[in-house]
């Protein structure tokens, strides 16, 4: 499953729920809501550092004056989430005893095979 957007900022473990762009030519730079995307040249940031950052000297802030909410869970989450509590459901192969007084004999062109979850025994030489 995708984790969601962390904050940019170092050592921030926070989810992020804003955006910081900066317009150079106009020596802003803006805070507003997370954008859709992850995106080259813009830093995601938790609520924390969204509120609390300045810009350098001579330079403006545009700051989104609204709530900062994190963003609802995608399709793509919500898909891989499924498809994980489906894996996890499958029933794992139950495992012969290994006090069994009549082992099963194997020929050696066909060596047994076995799964485990969603791992595969697979026998030497193949």
């Amino acid at each position: 499953m995708r984790s969601p957007r962390r904050c940019s900022r170092n050592a921030c473990p926070r989810q992020a729920v804003a955006t910081l762009t900066y317009v150079y030519n106009e020596s802003t730079a803006v805070v507003g809501p997370l954008a859709a995307f992850a995106e080259p040249h813009t830093y995601d940031l938790c609520e924390q550092h969204a509120r609390s950052l300045t810009a350098p000297r001579g330079w403006d802030v545009v700051r989104h004056e609204g709530e900062f909410e994190p963003p609802p869970p995608t399709t793509d989450d919500l898909v891989a989430l499924a498809e994980a509590v489906r894996e996890a459901a499958r029933p794992v192969a139950p495992r012969p005893p290994q006090d069994d007084p009549h082992p099963p004999t194997h020929h050696p062109q066909n060596p047994p095979t076995g799964r485990r979850g969603h791992l595969r025994v697979i026998p030497p030489n193949h």
